[in-house]
């Protein structure tokens, strides 16, 4: 692999995290930065890594809290309809 080494600009974080607002996009950039480009400084691949890291526990969590929830509605439901 030929990581670049050169340093991330300014108005290139600036652009990204600019980019990083755009629905969808965010995502489609996040894993070009991430694994596609051979032109994407280290750093900016590091970050991109992260942040996936991040939405990937995030997901997680949110889906692990909406089970639960679910459950607890389901439950509810179940034991109102006996009474």
């Amino acid at each position: 692999m030929n990581h670049s080494k050169r340093d991330v600009t300014v108005g290139e974080w600036i652009v990204a995290f600019l980019l990083m607002i755009i629905p969808i996009v965010n995502i489609v950039l996040l894993f070009v930065w991430a694994f596609g480009s051979e032109n994407t400084p280290e750093s900016q691949k590091n970050w991109a890594k992260a942040w996936l890291i991040f939405w990937a526990i995030f997901v997680g969590l949110n889906l692990l809290l909406w089970l639960i929830v679910g459950a607890s509605i389901l439950s509810l439901l179940n034991s109102v309809a006996l009474l």
